[in-house]
């Protein structure tokens, strides 16, 4: 791949300047499951090095279209889209421009410019989609849950042995969170000194009225520890280093909804890694005064200091999100993150081309799976359901 010499004719040719809108409709702040407000990226960030043609497939969450920006700041050239849902093909060309709709997927993965398929069709779909999408010679960035069952883990697993491509999951709750993103760095120069505990409190905001009938189906979209479960153990991965992990307890509920009986709105695990513990509490209990679809919040334990994370929003405090806060060796300080650089997309076209795991490592990425899995599986009933 030549190194990028980006001009405004490469742009128009991929359909990524001609008929972008400035008040384009990645996700939305207040709801979680619908297009952002800010407009989509016309060009690549200056730190990426390479340019790749890639295509879309599924279009069932609206985490697609930060992916999609992602990629397209990686150096990523949106060539083509594939999906059935009129609505869905129609936002998405709202947000992206007149990019060629294929016919069928086989088109995306029979065509051999195409080096990487990004896809987010319903959870229990995606797996699926990634192994034929290495089968054909392409990686593939699939949104989380990527995996439902631990079957479908092993299949992934199988796969990447036998085609070398990449299964890389979206945890957009770190790799595209830049408060996420600075607290990396901080671990990483020793900061706090050696982690010991991380702790993930994730609600979500449910949006019943927006929600398709696969969002109330656990066989659909794996259960919630499974669903954003997942973005926590990637944290607890990441943050610990840990390279292998147990699942100590774990335990589900569905408290509020009577109507949908295989859904869960509330639950919450512990594990354990070579590099640290972690303590992970998922739900769907935002209530409709909070500014925005989550209060995510992230506690790092170390050996020398602490970090805590107000990810999306800082109740009755500072405006906005990506709020860090720090306690260490020095004494203890604010840092707003609101501008700190997000490197997933740059990093991970060059871990394309160059065959490297510098965005994301594969065996982290797939033991934070195995994780939420294990944990979903084994889960038993909580105490107050």
């Amino acid at each position: 791949m030549d190194r990028i010499d980006w001009d405004r004719r490469l742009l128009l040719g991929a359909g990524l300047a001609a008929g972008i809108v400035t008040d384009a409709l990645a996700q939305s702040v207040s709801q979680g499951n619908a297009v952002a407000e800010v407009a989509a990226p016309v060009m690549p960030d200056p730190t990426a090095k390479y340019r790749i043609p890639f295509a879309v497939i599924g279009l069932d969450h609206a985490h697609i279209y930060s992916m999609t920006d992602a990629v397209i700041r990686g150096g990523g050239v949106l060539t083509a889209v594939y999906a059935t849902d009129p609505a869905q093909i129609a936002t998405f060309r709202k947000r992206y421009g007149d990019v060629k709709l294929a016919r069928n997927e086989a088109e995306i993965l029979e065509d051999k410019s195409i080096k990487l398929v990004a896809g987010a069709p319903i959870p229990d779909e995606r797996a699926p989609l990634g192994i034929r999408v290495m089968r054909s010679g392409k990686d593939f960035l699939g949104d989380k849950p990527s995996i439902t069952t631990l079957a479908q883990l092993a299949e992934v697993r199988r796969t990447i042995a036998e085609t070398n491509r990449k299964f890389a999951i979206m945890y957009s709750e770190r790799l595209e969170v830049r408060a996420a993103v600075m607290a990396g760095q901080l671990i990483d120069q020793g900061a706090i000194g050696k982690v010991v505990q991380t702790i993930n409190i994730a609600p979500h905001r449910v949006s019943a009225p927006s929600r398709p009938d696969w969002f109330w189906d656990k066989q659909r979209y794996g259960g919630i520890l499974t669903d954003i479960g997942s973005h926590q153990a990637d944290q607890f991965v990441y943050y610990t280093k840990s390279t292998k992990a147990h699942v100590v307890a774990s335990q589900t509920a569905n408290l509020t909804y009577p109507q949908h009986p295989a859904f869960e709105d509330f639950g919450d695990m512990t594990v354990s890694g070579d590099g640290g513990t972690g303590y992970i509490r998922v739900d769907w209990f935002t209530p409709d005064g909070l500014p925005t679809w989550g209060d995510g919040r992230l506690f790092v334990l170390g050996t020398e200091g602490y970090i805590e994370l107000r990810k999306y929003v800082d109740i009755a405090g500072r405006p906005g999100g990506n709020h860090l806060l720090i306690a260490d060796r020095k004494g203890v300080r604010y840092m707003d993150c609101s501008k700190v650089p997000l490197p997933f997309g740059p990093q991970f076209v060059t871990d394309i081309v160059e065959r490297t795991s510098v965005a994301q490592d594969q065996a982290g990425a797939l033991l934070a799976a195995e994780l939420v899995l294990t944990a979903q599986q084994n889960a038993r009933p909580a105490i107050t359901a």
